[in-house]
């Protein structure tokens, strides 16, 4: 079993950065690749971003190529998604979501575990 848990979200301003974090527990992290997904309210659960097991492979929708970075450090069990140049249009909640069986999925169906999830708001 895996725990996931989120934090990091905020309130900030239009052009402004965050850092998410996505800590994990239970099963070896390495092996997990893991994803961020946000959803809007009274809109589906959107794929983010996504990083294979070591962190050599990264995968990106197209709306935040060059604002966004998911990097993993699984030493510490953690990864992150470095938020720059934030738009109004990014204010979600964000969820990371980890599988053990694919790798830059951007279905949610196909991730098993789940965190709670952070709000992220960024204002005009």
């Amino acid at each position: 079993q895996v725990q996931l848990v989120e934090s990091g979200g905020g309130l900030v301003q239009a052009g402004g950065s965050l850092r998410l974090s996505c800590a994990a527990s239970g099963r070896t992290f390495s092996l997990l690749s893991v994803a961020w997904f946000r959803q809007a309210p009274g809109k589906e659960r959107d794929f983010v971003a996504a990083i294979s097991e070591t962190g050599g492979r990264q995968y990106y929708t197209d709306s935040v190529k060059g604002r966004f970075t998911i990097s993993r450090d699984n030493a510490k069990n953690t990864v992150y998604l470095q938020m720059n140049s934030l738009k109004p249009e990014d204010t979600a909640v964000y969820f990371c979501a980890g599988t053990w069986t694919a790798q830059g999925e951007i279905s949610p169906g196909r991730y098993g575990y789940w965190g709670q999830g952070t709000q992220v708001t960024v204002s005009s």
